[in-house]
């Protein structure tokens, strides 16, 4: 009877010490992970210097150079890209983000965008020129706005908020950016993307359900 008991204990005991564990294990995950917000509008400051890092000052614009600024941090996260770039978007017509997307084209990393189709035909929009460029684009069927503002890099970062890529956007409206790496986080946009993605091949018809 004694044994059976001590058996009890340990049992119970083996299974809080691997649920600490575990939680423990989860903690420091988490502390090492990706978080940052940034907050717009951003402080307006010359940019040059992060497509052209080797050559830091090779700027001669009135902006301020060397400014670490909310817009600065937007594009580090977009260029720290390696091997993939998923991008859903409402409205883009922001030339440096779109010299972003150019650049990580440029370098071999496999873009891929989808708009809404009422904004990619406004005036400024950079869709065009991105798909001149060769990067694969697709454009919302349904009838609602695809207003989604979004990107996913390499699969693991992803960069959400309010913020629709544009120069008003940017430098004008208060707008939140949330950049992280949590996998539970991550996870469901990575599975939004791929569903609007085969959604809207422009070879397959989807019905779009209204509720």
């Amino acid at each position: 009877m004694w044994t059976a008991k001590v058996l009890g204990v340990g049992a119970v005991a083996l299974a809080l010490s691997v649920d600490v564990t575990v939680r423990l294990i989860r903690r420091l995950r988490s502390r090492g992970t990706l978080k940052e917000v940034l907050f717009f509008p951003s402080e307006i400051a010359c940019v040059e210097h992060i497509f052209r890092p080797a050559l830091p000052h090779s700027c001669v614009c009135s902006l301020p150079h060397g400014v670490e600024t909310s817009f600065s941090r937007l594009l580090r996260h977009i260029l720290s890209a390696a091997s993939t770039l998923d991008l859903c978007v409402f409205a883009f017509s922001n030339v440096n983000l779109s010299r972003a997307v150019l650049t990580l084209h440029k370098r071999g990393v496999t873009v891929r965008v989808l708009s809404d189709k009422d904004y990619t035909a406004i005036s400024g929009s950079q869709i065009g020129l991105l798909r001149s460029a060769g990067i694969c684009v697709r454009c919302d069927k349904s009838s609602v706005y695809m207003h989604h503002k979004f990107a996913v890099v390499d699969g693991r970062r992803l960069i959400t908020g309010s913020l629709n890529w544009t120069l008003t956007a940017v430098q004008s409206n208060l707008e939140n950016v949330i950049v992280t790496e949590e996998r539970d986080l991550v996870r469901p946009f990575v599975d939004e993307f791929h569903r609007l993605w085969v959604c809207n091949d422009p070879e397959r018809r989807c019905v779009t359900v209204k509720a």
